[in-house]
């Protein structure tokens, strides 16, 4: 969600469907739209941190240039470290990410803006893994100016309200898609005893960890033959444990 939206704000044509589609296309050159889904995917799957390596490699996912990483890195922990609320300090950390780079293209810096306002949300409230979230709402059409002007980037003086509105738009929306999910996956864990094939459960474990699978990533990890993976997947969806998510007739993907 958050690279979809991120997609839109750098005016590329990628929805979630073809984004789900991107992280299977092996081999492929990474376009933009790949490398704003594994920049999303890398702020999920680590510790939160704001390490200068970390910083440099997000910045260069987005072509941005970064002139001095461990001033900006340390920048981006002075803001996390003042005495202020969680999001008034995550607010103020993307504003710094965001000045950082005057001359680079403002749908970039503001990707970078939104990656350390989720980072810096998770530190201040000793999350575990950062959830990206803040992307998911900014560009909500009910937080738009009553003025219809344009929304205000980091660092203007309406950011922190708007920051502010948008952060609770999507810890409320991301509450309704966990219970949703958990919903889900207690339905998968139900029928799991019933499957036959032995790996079965490797293949439950991907369901709950992953948007999507494919039947020929379940194979290699399950490991089992594409045509048993394929089987299976069927019966899961015949038994309303999981979902077809392509409407395609072939390359079809499965999620809860």
């Amino acid at each position: 969600m958050s690279t979809a939206a991120s997609a839109k704000i750098l005016r590329l044509n990628a929805d979630a469907a073809a984004l789900r589609d991107l992280r299977f296309a092996a081999g492929e050159a990474a376009g933009p739209a790949a490398r704003l889904l594994r920049l999303w995917r890398e702020l999920a799957g680590r510790p939160p941190s704001l390490d200068p390596g970390r910083i440099l490699a997000a910045a260069a996912a987005l072509d941005l240039l970064t002139p001095n990483p461990n001033a900006l890195a340390e920048s981006l922990r002075e803001r996390v470290r003042g005495g202020e609320d969680p999001v008034s300090a995550a607010a103020k950390a993307a504003a710094s990410a965001f000045s950082a780079f005057p001359d680079a293209p403002a749908a970039e810096a503001e990707i970078l803006a939104l990656y350390a306002f989720d980072l810096a949300l998770a530190i201040r409230l000793r999350w575990p893994r950062p959830l990206p979230l803040i992307a998911t709402k900014i560009l909500d059409p009910t937080l738009r100016p009553p003025d219809a002007g344009r929304r205000p980037r980091p660092g203007e003086p309406a950011w922190e309200k708007h920051a502010a509105q948008a952060i609770a738009l999507a810890a409320a929306s991301a509450l309704d898609l966990a219970a949703h999910l958990s919903h889900r996956s207690e339905t998968l864990l139900a029928v799991a005893p019933n499957l036959r094939a032995k790996p079965a459960l490797k293949i439950v474990d991907l369901l709950r960890s992953q948007d999507c699978v494919s039947p020929a990533e379940a194979a290699r990890q399950a490991p089992m033959t594409g045509r048993a993976a394929r089987r299976l997947f069927d019966r899961l969806v015949a038994l309303g444990a999981v979902r077809e998510l392509t409407g395609r007739p072939a390359f079809r993907l499965y999620g809860l």
